[in-house]
């Protein structure tokens, strides 16, 4: 069944540093589906290999094993969606990884990087249901993923996805952090 992505990365745009926001959003734990919460385990298998190197040859239908952190939006998440932006940590950095200097109240943002490694850099991973649609509900705070969250992702590269709209449908999630 052909999916749509939920979110297209190319349409990132790169965010100013001064944001309303605060560092120390998380999401409140919450009650979500077995279909969503089963995905979920400690230990992901085999090497995970960094987004910018799994686009580089990653075609629709193909299983790969990323990793990386959630960031790379001001709004990682999507409301009312199984579905995130997650960032390269090779090629983007967070603000709280820019040392003391750091005044950025959304740090996940990646909003110090260009956009073409914004671009580069990120994929959205998407929780899909029997049917092959997104599932209606938030992933955010599930088992722990949360905003700069370090995460292994297994997976199966989107039918739809392409080098400006790298779109992964997430079989396993292992969150690190």
């Amino acid at each position: 069944m052909k999916t749509t992505p939920l979110i297209l990365i190319s349409l990132l745009a790169i965010a100013s540093c001064d944001r309303p926001e605060s560092t120390t959003e998380t999401a409140a734990p919450i009650e979500n589906s077995t279909a969503l919460t089963a995905i979920f385990t400690d230990v992901a298998a085999g090497e995970p290999v960094v987004i910018h190197e799994a686009r580089k040859t990653a075609k629709p239908g193909d299983r790969l094993l990323i990793k990386g952190r959630v960031m790379g939006s001001v709004s990682p998440f999507v409301e009312g969606r199984a579905a995130f932006v997650l960032g390269d940590g090779e090629i983007l950095t967070a603000c709280s990884d820019m040392g003391k200097d750091d005044h950025c109240e959304t740090p996940w943002d990646a909003c110090c990087d260009t956009k073409e490694n914004l671009r580069d850099g990120t994929a959205t991973i998407q929780v899909t249901g029997p049917d092959g649609r997104v599932l209606k509900e938030g992933i955010e705070g599930v088992q722990g993923l949360n905003k700069l969250s370090r995460v292994v992702i297994e997976g199966v590269v989107a039918e739809g996805s392409s080098p400006e709209n790298f779109v992964i449908n997430a079989t396993v999630i292992d969150v690190a952090d």
